[in-house]
């Protein structure tokens, strides 16, 4: 039944859209502003409650056709996102697209009807053809991040038609983790070759596609493109699609939001194109907008022959490729066919998938409690040795093995979290819903610990390196940055009257093993340079542990008796108390001066 369902849906989503944008002026005025801005790089104008703003097509230099870093500045809610993950790549756009915006965005033509048009409307649409599409995403993701950056509630749509690729794959999945995808709606012709230019690395030229150009030579571009979206992978190619892609045709129009399925049908459509057709139809869109209004306008049948399909499932499958301008009786039809069935609006799975995820929470909370509990039994031992040293210096009891145990299978739970969100199979604000950022949180602050405690006792840090340079697992780093970006509340402000439940810095256990360390070598240095660095490291985080016992934010087994932490401490004043008593010709060594 689920299935049923979703099958359903995917196509009622994507019909609606198209006929969203086909039955209001939305396409027709941001064409109309379109050919206004051909006389001018950018138009704006205010058409009742909603601001336009226009971007046409320009020349780009030729040495302009790379990749470079998105700037931060203008574009920081994006990057936000990545700065703390090693393993996502660079924000990356195209080298001439960004070049020519940023000349136009520090104009004060553009920046005075900007802000006039945003002070004006309710809504602002940023439309733009050809190069000037891809102007008009690269203005829309600005504009997104300055309304964000001001808590504003203005409404931004993007309108693209025949926008050659903008970006890479990191700039199209951090656009879906800010949920801004759906601002997105680039229409593309059936045979237009330019939104599918950049697939190819070695025709990244938009000079050469001119409409005189000899068949021989247009059938050869036609032929790498096609080559290059057959072939395409996500490490073989640069250009990324994102957002929304309305494939219009003379039947009417398709829309499609997952990324792989437009890629697909990118390929499938250029293939039932001719050499001529492909570069001509870059010019059509004027025609198409005006076909998509009549088309909606028109009674619409499933089959030709009149044979009514078999169910809604299948009448979804038939109007989808009748409004993509497939026949039946086309070769790529049924790989079309499969293709759609596949473009399921991003949205509904992965709220199902998050609603199983918190099924899976929930029976894996006896792991958890089960920790817990092996911390209060370690907090309350005679030992006095606390939570973090009585896991490092365990033994072979039932009760050791089950924790550990459960310290695993835990961490394969949030592993399969963090690879789900990479893969978009959760909602986009998923890393901003309390829920998941506190159960995160606690988990991270219940189980980093006994990590920790686990790359020492197994003698990591020799091989690899310290635990926080060298041993952290990506998931801590993720978590670190969801709890950071999350609105403090006031009671966390105030400061506590008792030792925390666990230790609010998680990888405090790693700086004292260094710290450790950092003490074992002043006994055997002799270099006064490196003795000074050594002291002044050793005082550094004397000086933390101690701001953070004051404040309690530590779990009462950092103050056991026992623990690495007291013992460390005990360690630092003994060896403090020699210092002073045995080289008193080096008073300044406390500070961390070096004295000839």
């Amino acid at each position: 039944m689920e299935t049923e369902v979703s099958a359903i849906c995917r196509f009622e989503s994507s019909e609606m859209v198209s006929c969203l944008l086909a039955s209001t002026p939305l396409l027709t005025e941001s064409w109309r502003l379109c050919d206004l801005a051909s006389a001018s790089s950018f138009v704006a104008e205010l058409v009742g409650s909603t601001g336009y703003a226009a971007f046409f097509a320009a020349q780009l230099e030729e040495s302009c056709a790379h990749l470079e870093p998105l700037p931060r500045g203008l574009f920081f809610p994006l990057h936000h996102q990545t700065d703390q993950d090693e393993a996502e790549e660079p924000l990356m756009v195209h080298s001439g697209f960004l070049r020519l915006f940023l000349s136009i965005y520090s104009t004060p033509t553009f920046q005075n009807q900007m802000l006039s048009i945003m002070q004006k409307s309710k809504c602002v649409v940023i439309t733009g053809y050809s190069t000037g599409a891809t102007l008009a995403s690269l203005c829309a993701l600005w504009l997104l991040s300055y309304l964000q950056s001001i808590s504003s509630t203005l409404s931004v749509l993007c309108i693209t038609f025949g926008s050659p690729l903008l970006a890479n794959r990191s700039l199209s999945r951090a656009i879906l983790r800010q949920r801004w995808a759906g601002n997105f709606c680039h229409v593309v012709s059936k045979h237009d070759i330019v939104p599918r230019l950049l697939f190819a690395p070695q025709l990244h030229s938009f000079r050469s596609l001119a409409a005189d150009l000899p068949n021989q030579t247009k059938a050869e571009i036609l032929h790498i493109v096609l080559a290059s979206l057959d072939q395409h992978s996500e490490t073989s190619c640069c250009f990324w699609p994102f957002g929304n892609y309305l494939f219009c045709s003379e039947d009417g129009g398709i829309c499609i939001e997952n990324v792989t399925c437009v890629i697909k049908m990118m390929h499938l459509l250029l293939s039932t194109s001719s050499p001529t057709s492909c570069i001509q139809d870059h010019l059509n869109y004027g025609y198409y907008i005006g076909k998509l209004s009549f088309q909606f306008l028109s009674k619409r049948s499933f089959q030709p022959a009149g044979v009514l399909p078999d169910s809604s499932y299948d009448a979804g499958v038939a109007l989808a490729l009748q409004s993509s301008g497939i026949a039946c009786q086309e070769p790529v039809a049924r790989p079309a066919e499969d293709c759609l069935k596949l473009a399921r609006p991003m949205g509904r799975t992965p709220n199902l998938n998050c609603a199983n995820l918190a099924i899976k929470l929930s029976e894996i909370t006896p792991y958890r409690a089960e920790i817990e509990w092996y911390k209060a039994s370690c907090d309350l031992s005679d030992d006095q040795m606390g939570y973090y040293d009585s896991f490092k210096q365990r033994g072979a009891s039932k009760r050791d093995y089950k924790v550990n145990m459960n310290r695993h299978k835990l961490a394969q739970f949030w592993d399969c979290v963090i690879r789900m969100l990479e893969n978009n199979q959760l909602p986009h604000d998923f890393q901003m819903r309390a829920k998941w950022v506190n159960a995160a949180q606690f988990y991270k602050l219940l189980v980093e610990p006994l990590d920790i405690a686990e790359y020492y006792r197994t003698g990591m840090h020799r091989t690899k390196g310290h635990y926080i340079g060298n041993g952290r697992e990506k998931r801590y780093r993720i978590f670190d940055r969801w709890w950071k970006t999350r609105g403090v509340q006031e009671e966390e402000q105030n400061r506590r009257s008792k030792y925390a439940s666990l230790t609010q810095d998680t990888c405090f256990w790693a700086s004292v093993e260094e710290a450790r360390e950092w003490l074992d070598r002043v006994r055997s240095e002799n270099d006064p340079t490196n003795l000074a660095l050594l002291w002044e490291s050793i005082e550094r985080f004397e000086r933390y542990g101690r701001e953070l016992v004051e404040r309690k934010e530590v779990s009462k087994d950092v103050v056991a008796r026992n623990s690495s932490y007291c013992v460390w401490v005990k360690d630092y004043n003994e060896l403090k108390s020699q210092v002073a008593r045995f080289c008193p010709r080096f008073p300044s060594l406390m500070n961390g001066e070096v004295v000839p």
